[in-house]
């Protein structure tokens, strides 16, 4: 970072940290909330915008060549009059950077000569214009996107350090993305009873990255098309070089037929398979000596000093009421061996087993027992470790509940499966932009660690808060000659990181 900008970074947060030392704070004469005089007007000469770290984002696409490989393979226009595909594919994942929620919304961008200043834009394309290109997508044009937006995540994957390569976890889930119109063809009612439709996400755990994304009818199954994805997000995975490849998933996508096929290729597996009555008959009938204690590890490391534990308010008023409550007393973990009817190779199976107690009120009705199963080929494993395996899955969840509220890329805004599939993956590119901009900072030099740790949070950040602190940064825009400067008005406490990815941006790429 140059002397001038951290100079000036840290004058602004000394300024702050002394006006929120409480130590500092006089008796106040009256309430802080005090407006003052307000009076408004409109500047002459100096022009802003709110989201300032577009900048960042732009340079970001310019330097992963991400606008030249959309123009070079999409090619769904023959004359651009006047826009590229690359403006539409932005435009909309741009939209969604800058707190939008609809196709609607770029109407607001649009209309903002700053914003369009700002990226260099004369202008950009509608919102009907936008849905209008969705429209234009077939399926191949859907999958040569996701093929382009993977060749750059290549590059991305490149700059990671040599422990980045050791396994790539590939989950792959599927969830329901309710429409409220009447008209959506490929639609249908799913196992909820809803009408929608059926995404299918396959990810890398490692960095929560959307690899494949589908969009299915709402009565397709979990299953459909997961095994063609995971193969293919396996290809991904090796030609980027990492070392093993394990696949996680639901009891949905334990699809018996092709186990024997990715064990053959060397590929571990994880998934939930159904407590069918032979599989609970199995786990009925093994010794009592064959199970052990299940001690699950703390989810986070408790850092300050223990503080008693409030009183359970659900539990009192489920107490008090008289109502049904099912109460987790122990787990133990056994396993065997299980040949599916559609396998050639036998295969571990870890039980869990979980014994409850059924009570209504102060008594309790009656003990119960449930098994929950995990097939893998993963022989070394311990079974408490491939039980946390399986439940770590729900990273994927955490995933799914971003693309869909917090980036809001299953709005399902057009009229059929592939142009609201097409739609899909380009708000996802949102994502991400916000996940390869987290990749990218470097972490090399006398703060190495300090840098891993900032690196890890920007990934892991929920898409809100990322783009609260990083996106939406008032700025001043000036035009020069030869610069677009963005003078940011303010500071937070991610500067230090946001100055990082700038000067990173700014640089080639590392070949």
């Amino acid at each position: 970072m140059k002397r001038k900008i951290a100079k000036k970074l840290a004058q602004s947060k000394r300024k702050i940290r002394k006006r929120l030392d409480k130590r500092s704070l006089p008796e106040a004469p009256g309430p802080m909330l005090n407006p003052g005089n307000i009076h408004y007007d409109i500047a002459d000469r100096n022009r802003g915008i709110l989201y300032g770290g577009m900048g960042a984002v732009q340079m970001l696409v310019k330097k992963l060549e991400l606008d030249k490989e959309i123009n070079r393979r999409l090619g769904i226009f023959k004359l651009h009059n006047p826009y590229f595909e690359s403006d539409h594919v932005l435009n909309i994942a741009y939209n969604i950077l800058c707190n939008g929620e609809c196709l609607e919304d770029i109407e607001r961008l649009r209309n903002d000569e700053v914003y369009l200043d700002a990226l260099g834009a004369d202008k950009i394309p509608d919102p009907t214009t936008a849905g209008d290109f969705c429209r234009r997508f077939s399926t191949e044009h859907v999958e040569t996107l996701q093929d382009i937006i993977n060749e750059v995540r290549l590059k991305v994957w490149k700059q990671q350090e040599p422990e980045f390569f050791a396994e790539a976890v590939i989950d792959a889930d599927g969830t329901i993305a309710e429409t409220t119109g009447e008209c959506k063809e490929g639609m249908d009612l799913s196992y909820k009873g809803v009408w929608g439709y059926h995404p299918l996400v396959v990810s890398l755990s490692n960095t929560g990255e959307p690899l494949y994304l589908s969009n299915r009818s709402g009565n397709s199954t979990s299953s459909k098309n997961a095994a063609q994805y995971l193969n293919r997000a396996a290809d991904l995975s090796r030609r980027a070089g990492f070392k093993k490849i394990r696949f996680r998933g639901d009891t949905d996508f334990s699809q018996t037929k092709y186990l024997d096929g990715w064990d053959g290729e060397g590929i571990t597996f994880v998934f939930g398979i159904n407590a069918m009555p032979n599989l609970v008959e199995l786990a009925e009938n093994l010794p009592e000596t064959a199970y052990t204690d299940l001690m699950r590890q703390p989810r986070h490391t408790i850092r300050t000093e223990p503080r008693s534990k409030p009183a359970n308010v659900k539990e009192r008023i489920i107490k008090e009421r008289g109502y049904k409550n099912i109460r987790l007393q122990s787990e133990q973990t056994a396993e065997f061996d299980y040949r599916p009817v559609k396998c050639r190779k036998s295969y571990r199976v870890v039980v869990l087993r979980k014994n409850l107690s059924v009570e209504k009120g102060e008594n309790v009705l009656f003990d119960d027992i449930r098994y929950f199963f995990y097939i893998t080929n993963d022989r070394k494993a311990s079974r408490a470790d491939i039980v946390s395996d399986a439940n770590n899955r729900c990273n994927q969840e955490n995933l799914i509940e971003q693309l869909k509220n917090g980036v809001r890329a299953m709005g399902m805004p057009v009229d059929n499966l592939v142009s609201n599939w097409a739609y899909m993956v380009m708000a996802s590119l949102a994502w991400n932009l916000k996940a390869w901009y987290a990749l990218l900072l470097p972490t090399y030099g006398r703060w190495h660690k300090k840098h891993k740790q900032e690196k890890r949070k920007v990934l892991r950040m929920e898409f809100k808060k990322f783009r609260n602190f990083l996106i939406m940064l008032p700025c001043q825009i000036a035009k020069t000659c030869r610069r677009l400067v963005y003078r940011l008005l303010g500071w937070n406490e991610y500067y230090d990181i946001f100055f990082r990815a700038v000067e990173t941006f700014g640089s080639p790429l590392r070949c």
